[in-house]
């Protein structure tokens, strides 16, 4: 697991945290979790989604290994506007990439159910709580 940081690491979770969230929902693969801005996450997103803006994490898998990649200004604004802590939203949004590099996915109520069971079990165990209900969580 390898932690790269594009921003200043203020206000970002540390490495050893990122990584233990990474292995925890990805523990075979390879993973590489970078901490971008706004700037990058919005070119990131617009060429491999083609929509034109930062969104909060974006996973990309090769094989046994991937890159999930977390836009901090998104993260630590969604934190504030659903009253979660940024690191309850970090851990939540690693496990979600980490997961997408499984092969998890959300396009359908079935897949989107069983996505979301794995996340929940998965942050319970960390120490966090339903990142779907403001329950969130603890400082695991």
């Amino acid at each position: 697991m390898t932690v790269q940081y594009a921003i200043p690491r203020s206000g970002v979770p540390a490495p050893a945290a990122l990584r233990r969230w990474a292995r925890a929902a990805a523990a075979s693969l390879s993973v590489t979790v970078r901490i971008v801005g706004r700037r990058e996450g919005r070119a990131l997103n617009r060429r491999y989604r083609r929509r034109d803006h930062a969104t909060n994490v974006l996973s990309f898998p090769y094989g046994n290994t991937g890159d999930v990649v977390l836009c901090h200004p998104v993260i630590a604004r969604e934190a504030r506007e659903q009253g979660k802590s940024v690191r309850a939203h970090y851990a939540h949004l690693v496990v979600h990439g980490a997961l997408h590099l499984r092969g998890y996915e959300h396009d359908d109520n079935a897949s989107a159910r069983h996505m979301e069971t794995t996340e929940i079990r998965i942050l319970r165990r960390l120490g966090f709580g339903n990142p779907y209900t403001v329950e969130s969580g603890r400082t695991a």
